[in-house]
């Protein structure tokens, strides 16, 4: 079965999955011994799947409270599902995270930590002509995930400082916002000349269908570095739960330190996650190229996060009258039953 065929299916019945809000892994618990937890089926979410799957979360929060996992397609769906009160956690791109913290009632919704750095590429098509001569991208079609996604706010902002103008502001570049499988699909029929997506598509294009790698987006970035996925947290659950918090937090680190070290591993971790929960796997090579081209970390990088929000701003994603992001990281104080929410 090919890979897009393969991620295809589990995309759609995880799509159904949280429509219904199914937990993928739920207890009889009630809602004062239970965390719920969002994360997505991709190897930039290495370590809430490595931290699920081999029970480091489970032993970090004890016997008495039962972790719930639901596992999304897209950042929209896990923000909604946070301000529905339908999960407390969520793993996401800095995108959802900003607009979650700007659109939540009360910034209800803050950063906790990062997941990890990178992992993003434009790739081309085989049968088209394009190097790193910005000229090149005039008149090209271009596939990038959802509007406002991280993927989509780094390449409109690329073509905006290189005095490119999409199609739909009066330029020649015309940007499809389509899911990944539907860019795998485009890209197989060559009705694309390229595609700025993350790992692990990034490498499937490039390993599976002779794209061409132009560049990794930590290229474009200072010292190579940009959170790309960010653990995020109802504030109210937060501070209701601290201790809870405190040693999630702190197995969510020593799953990061676990999985830079043990890489191989990780990758039959994720792979046994893939054939469990959408009925195939990747291939090795894929896993292995795609976790490398990654950085596992719990750094936030708080200031890509701001400079993902200036350039969100800048192509009017983030409203008409401005934005603030003062507190959006939740700065946990152990010495403390609260949370301090400096900026």
């Amino acid at each position: 079965m090919k890979t897009r065929s393969i991620i295809s299916a589990g995309i759609a019945g995880i799509i159904i999955l949280s429509g219904i809000g199914i937990a993928l892994n739920s207890g009889n618990s009630s809602d004062e011994n239970k965390i719920r937890i969002a994360y997505f089926p991709n190897i930039g979410h290495a370590i809430p799947i490595v931290g699920m799957e081999k029970g480091f979360f489970e032993k970090s929060i004890g016997n008495t409270t039962n972790i719930e996992t639901r596992v999304f397609d897209s950042g929209p769906q896990a923000i909604e599902s946070l301000f529905a009160n339908s999960i407390d956690l969520a793993y996401v791109g800095p995108g959802p995270a900003i607009n979650g913290f700007l659109n939540s009632e009360n910034h209800n919704v803050k950063i906790l930590a990062g997941a990890a750095s990178g992992g993003a590429s434009f790739i081309v098509h085989p049968s088209s002509i394009m190097d790193f001569s910005e000229t090149d991208f005039a008149g090209k079609k271009i596939a990038a995930p959802q509007i406002g996604n991280t993927q989509d706010v780094s390449l409109r902002h690329y073509l905006s400082e290189n005095g490119l103008t999409t199609a739909e502001k009066g330029g020649s570049v015309i940007v499809y916002n389509i899911p990944n499988p539907d860019i795998y699909t485009l890209f197989v029929k060559g009705e694309i000349d390229g595609a700025w997506v993350a790992e692990p598509w990034a490498t499937i294009l490039e390993t599976e269908l002779n794209g061409t790698r132009l560049f990794h987006e930590e290229e474009l970035w200072p010292n190579q570095e940009f959170a790309s996925v960010l653990l995020i947290g109802n504030v109210d659950f937060v501070e209701k739960n601290p201790e809870l918090i405190t040693n999630l937090l702190d197995s969510h680190s020593d799953t990061a330190t676990w999985i830079n070290q043990n890489p191989v591993e990780t990758r039959i971790i994720f792979n046994n996650f893939m054939t469990s929960h959408l009925g195939q796997s990747l291939s090795d090579d894929v896993v292995d190229i795609a976790l490398s081209n990654l950085v596992i970390t719990d750094d936030p990088l708080p200031d890509s996060v701001h400079s993902f929000a200036e350039k969100a701003d800048a192509l009017g994603y983030l409203g008409r009258n401005g934005y603030d992001l003062s507190g959006i990281f939740y700065y946990f104080d152990t010495n403390s039953d609260e949370g301090d929410n400096n900026p």
